[in-house]
């Protein structure tokens, strides 16, 4: 493929990731399937695997943006209801309830808490709780890893206040896993504990994800 934008051209970074791109079978696919981005194949063949996602289900997707798990779970299980939260906006989805905010605020909070019926004592709500949330990376490893880290802490506190006792939480986490009180605390309270590369993720990315399945309330 040749770059005829010449700012871009030199740029290395911007021409590999182009040339990336079009050489990515998942891209292809992606655009003939009419999925908003290649990420949507992560978590379809997750859920091929694991058998998380039903219909007739209520799901939440933290990290939802551009919308490529919520359109798969729409499209699949039409009978769903899908909540999802991005700090970046989407292009609407029928069957999607989209909230733009982040995350960790009390407001993005209260606003799940109202969608889903949560109260205190009350138990979940929530058949499946999966997130794609990552931060900004800055290229520093150690770095890096503690500020997902942080975003999959978030997730996962959400998630046992969230979900019904049986349900499922799916989360990015990244190579080397979590750390090990972290982990210990995931596996008290779900039935099975996986990590996963999809085959959709890229080879050289540091993505990983958990499955936990079984969460015992």
């Amino acid at each position: 493929m040749k770059i005829l934008n010449k700012k871009i051209a030199a740029h290395k970074s911007s021409a590999d990731w182009i040339r990336r791109q079009a050489s990515d079978p998942y891209v292809a696919r992606a655009h003939r399937d009419g999925y908003r981005a290649r990420a949507a194949y992560k978590l379809i063949e997750m859920d091929e695997k694991f058998h998380f996602l039903k219909n007739g289900q209520v799901v939440v997707d933290l990290g939802a943006a551009p919308g490529s798990w919520s359109q798969y779970i729409a499209r699949t299980y039409p009978k769903s209801k899908i909540f999802a939260m991005d700090l970046l906006e989407i292009t609407p989805i029928n069957g999607v309830d989209f909230y733009q905010g982040d995350f960790t605020t009390d407001a993005a909070l209260a606003w799940l808490e109202q969608k889903l019926n949560l109260t205190d004592g009350a138990g979940g709500t929530v058949d499946v709780v999966v997130s794609d949330m990552a931060p900004n990376t800055v290229g520093h490893k150690k770095t890096d890893h503690l500020r997902q880290m942080v975003l999959l802490e978030y997730a996962f506190d959400f998630a046992i206040r969230a979900l019904k006792p049986g349900g499922a939480f799916v989360a990015k986490s990244f190579t080397g896993g979590t750390t090990n009180e972290l982990l210990k605390q995931i596996k008290e309270r779900f039935d099975s504990v996986h990590h996963i590369k999809p085959p959709a993720s890229r080879k050289d990315s540091v993505e990983m994800f958990i499955v936990a399945l079984g969460f015992r309330g």
